[in-house]
């Protein structure tokens, strides 16, 4: 067994990785919501809808200007959070690649991956 596996890092790392995926998995859950119940045309003072909307807000406020909202017979197709969710994934990808490039490697595997980059 390689030692990289062993290493006194590879738990946190693992641990940070695990953190990073539930967190976006919650947040991608309440944008998900946050979608279908403007899509559905939710009533949004009831108090689910009101509760989604209060807590996703912050999360697609930076987005909101980016693209119109598409008003279709009392549904609204918000773009703002398609874009929202995509962003956050791509932010949590690039976490998760950080956290391992703190993994310790071999001498031996550092070389194989430098010698695949070259390629």
């Amino acid at each position: 067994m390689d030692s990289s596996f062993n290493s006194s890092t590879t738990k946190p790392l693992y641990r940070g990785t695990q953190i990073v995926w539930y967190v976006l998995g919650i947040l991608e859950i309440l944008l998900t919501f946050r979608f279908a119940l403007k899509l559905l045309g939710a009533n949004s003072y009831a108090g689910f809808t009101s509760f989604i909307y209060g807590v996703t807000h912050i999360f697609v406020s930076l987005f909101i200007s980016v693209f119109r909202v598409t008003y279709a017979e009392g549904s609204i197709f918000e773009w703002t959070t398609i874009l929202a969710m995509l962003v956050y994934w791509i932010i949590a990808i690039g976490i998760i690649k950080l956290f391992l490039m703190g993994k310790t490697v071999s001498t031996p595997e550092a070389a194989i991956k430098m010698s695949n980059q070259e390629k």
